[in-house]
């Protein structure tokens, strides 16, 4: 990325784990996720269930491979064969015109065929990569329905090599989102040809992800692909899948829709004829075009590539896209170009990081894009259905503090500036312009409020550490600079040097670069670092860096908001507010930064309506209420006003109960000096001026002065000095009612 330091994450990215070789992350990566294995959804989405389908309805009545899908199966040709010429239909056996292999696309197996003395034939079901699949009857188990997955031709040496490969470990895989293998077994070809060799497969009675998405579209026209809220839960299930195969040494290497079945509410992977050991480099190679990763041709399969092979599904099933174009693959389009359905910010940089060109700035392991794929489920849920999706992040703290919810005292063009009495002969005074209903945000106190990125629990340092939260970041510094040294105990010195600004900031920062190579949490304490230097141009690239590398993380999007802000590019930062605010309600600062945003755009009606939504269970209900009273009192003009409209924004005032007296008299003094105002408006005339209440008061000139003199003298009282003791003074004196003394 353009603007970041050297060598600053923008491949190898690690994340925090038990282990940091080259397996997968740990399972703090899909901690809270709330869902098990084989259970659609995770708990956060119903996906509809799909009917299992009887056998004998599936079965091919008329077993054809259609010619456009006729290839020769050598290596280095895969050029077509069995096509038709001058009127004559093509050949279903012979032998490739190009090198001379031979092919067959004809089934070998017949309806009633009986194969290895167990296995009764019932018909075919599809024709794959590797050849028929036919569907029997086990004689000896009562006559349960298994699959017989064959070869695409039994004198290719390769295809025998590979089922005798599948025979040796795929037997023992055992997953619930994964078809099970029962048996390997060889069979003679009629009429003594030669041995052919079958996987024997549980029957999986569903519909194909394939054959869902092309109901789809045909009911749509070509416009909608999936919902989110399906598709996404369909990838977990992937996930879960390929973590299990991966912890075993296994790449499943061909995913792809038609290679995933639903049944009910379960997810089952099939055709397992692909897969293949880590480390394998001898075995063939099998892919499919628009899904396989592009470095598969130069360094083989590979955790990173098997992951590819699930954003691009992902992707497939959600974008209404064909993945294959002139026959190159087809790129992710831009988020302006998603449809509407699928255009969340979130979802578009999740899938550009599991497609990326670079192995190394995948995922790492298939639990870490999980975890982030829940985090974008709970926004497009949240999103739909306008509740929030909260759950534990498994790689940050919860929000420290709210930051930017002070609110500002009334400025002197309110109610604390001195009022000239000869302006004001006429009448009442006529307001000035509005203030602002919160002051702008502390670029110190937002990096002290974000998250913070949770320790190694392997790191022998991480329970000391934990210890450390209730001391003074002074104490802190001077603790942890003499703790032992460990990658944990370096982190948390540099993040607390970065949030308060130490001098040795950039040397620890370098530092932890060097023993840390792409550890994200690095370039965290970078952005924070920028952020609080006041570099807000470098911030807000660092953090947009970590909102791609963590797309599901609201912590990420969080501190994009905060630097976007302080720069000036607040309509940008409201959208970042938002999605956070409207997913997670425990992340209090986004709800101050949308509303802040708001106002600023000139809609004090959408910032008071989000600072209500701040629970009343939360430590900062009553600043969000305050700061609501002062959006409405700040925000409109007299002349826009009616006696309703002031006796609401005196009972909002009146409604917040053990409020502070000073803080209360201020806002009440400026809630009265609108009302009086108003009052000298010629809007408020022949409007009943004299009806109704605001705090108690008589809505007229007498009763508003005289309550603003006694307010005003109170607060001289508890002023901080003597100058704006003697301007409350000023101010009591020039509002109080006229006499003829």
């Amino acid at each position: 990325m353009p603007g970041l330091p050297s060598g600053s994450f923008s491949s190898s990215v690690t994340m925090p784990s038990a282990g940091r070789g080259s397996g997968p992350a740990s399972g703090r990566g899909t901690r809270g996720t709330g869902s098990r294995p084989g259970t659609l959804g995770s708990g956060l989405a119903e996906v509809p269930p799909v009917l299992y389908r009887d056998p004998a309805a599936v079965v091919m009545r008329d077993p054809e491979v259609p010619e456009e899908r006729r290839f020769c199966g050598a290596p280095g040709c895969g050029r077509p064969v069995g096509r038709s010429r001058h009127g004559r239909p093509g050949r279903t056996e012979g032998f490739c015109p190009h090198d001379g292999t031979p092919f067959s696309f004809a089934p070998k197996l017949r309806e009633g065929d009986l194969v290895a003395g167990q296995y009764e034939v019932k018909g075919c079901l599809a024709h794959g990569g590797l050849g028929w699949v036919y569907l029997a009857a086990d004689r000896n188990l009562d006559g349960r329905w298994v699959v017989l997955k064959g070869l695409l031709n039994t004198n290719d040496a390769e295809a025998l090599a590979v089922a005798e490969a599948e025979r040796r470990f795929l037997t023992g895989v055992d997953h619930p989102n994964i078809v099970k293998i029962f048996n390997f077994v060889r069979h003679r070809e009629p009429g003594g040809g030669q041995m052919a060799g079958y996987l024997v497969m549980e029957y999986v009675g569903g519909e194909s992800l394939h054959a869902l998405l092309r109901r789809r579209l045909h009911e749509t026209g070509g416009a909608e692909a999936l919902p989110l809220r399906q598709a996404i839960p369909y990838a977990l299930e992937i996930l879960r899948a390929f973590g299990y195969l991966h912890e075993r040494g296994m790449l499943y290497c061909d995913l792809k829709p038609a290679n995933v079945i639903q049944v009910g509410r379960e997810l089952k992977i099939i055709d397992l004829g692909a897969v293949r050991m880590i480390g394998d480099s001898d075995s063939a190679i099998y892919g499919t075009l628009g899904y396989q990763a592009p470095e598969i041709a130069s360094d083989g399969p590979s955790v990173a590539s098997d992951l590819y092979t699930v954003g691009r599904t992902l992707a497939v099933l959600a974008i209404p896209f064909s993945p294959v174009a002139g026959g190159a693959e087809a790129p992710i389009p831009d988020l302006a170009d998603l449809p509407p359905a699928a255009r969340y910010e979130s979802f578009h940089r999740l899938l550009l990081r599991a497609t990326d060109p670079s192995p190394a700035a995948r995922f790492a392991g298939a639990e870490e894009m999980a975890g982030q794929l829940v985090g974008v489920l709970r926004e497009v849920r949240a999103a739909e259905d306008g509740v929030p999706y909260p759950a534990p992040s498994s790689l940050f703290g919860p929000e420290r503090s709210a930051a930017g919810t002070v609110l500002p005292p009334p400025g002197r063009e309110h109610a604390l500036a001195p009022l000239d009495r000869a302006a004001t002969a006429a009448g009442p005074p006529v307001r000035p312009a509005h203030g602002r209903a919160l002051a702008p945000l502390d670029r110190a106190a937002a990096a002290a409020a974000l998250p913070v990125p949770l320790a190694d629990p392997a790191d022998p340092a991480t329970p000391f550490l934990s210890g450390l939260t209730a001391r003074t970041p002074a104490e802190l510094t001077a603790v942890l600079g003499s703790a032992p040294h460990t990658p944990e105990t370096l982190l948390a010195l540099t993040r607390m040097s970065a949030e308060h600004g130490a001098e040795d900031t950039p040397a620890l920062l370098t530092r932890a670069a060097a023993e840390l190579p792409g550890d994200w949490r690095v370039l965290w304490c970078r952005g924070v670092h920028e952020l609080v230097s006041g570099d807000l141009t470098r911030a807000v690239r660092i953090f947009d860096r970590c909102y791609d590398l963590l797309p599901g993380e609201c912590a990420a999007r969080l501190a994009l908001a905060f630097s976007l802000e302080c720069a000036g590019d607040t309509s940008a930062a409201a959208r970042r507010y938002e999605t956070v605010w409207r997913t997670d309600r425990s992340h209090v600062s986004a709800a101050f930064g949308l509303a802040r945003t708001l106002f600023t755009a000139g809609d004090p009606e959408g910032a008071i309506g989000v600072l209500d939504e701040v629970p009343s269970s939360s430590s900062h209900f009553v600043a969000a209420r305050l700061a609501g009273v002062a959006a409405a009192v700040r925000s409109r003009a007299p002349d826009s006003l009616d006696a309703a409209a002031l006796t609401a924004m005196g009972e909002r005032l009146d409604g917040l109960t053990d409020l502070d007296p000073r803080r209360r008299g201020e806002l009440a003094a400026e809630t009265l000096e609108l009302a009086l105002a108003w009052l000298g408006t010629g809007h408020a005339r022949g409007r009943g001026r004299a009806a109704g209440t605001i705090l108690g008061v008589p809505l007229t000139e007498r009763a508003l002065r005289q309550e603003l003199e006694r307010l005003y003298r109170g607060l001289a009282r508890a002023a901080d000095s003597t100058a704006e003791r003697h301007r409350l003074i000023d101010r009591a004196n020039a509002t109080r009612p006229r006499t003829l003394l």
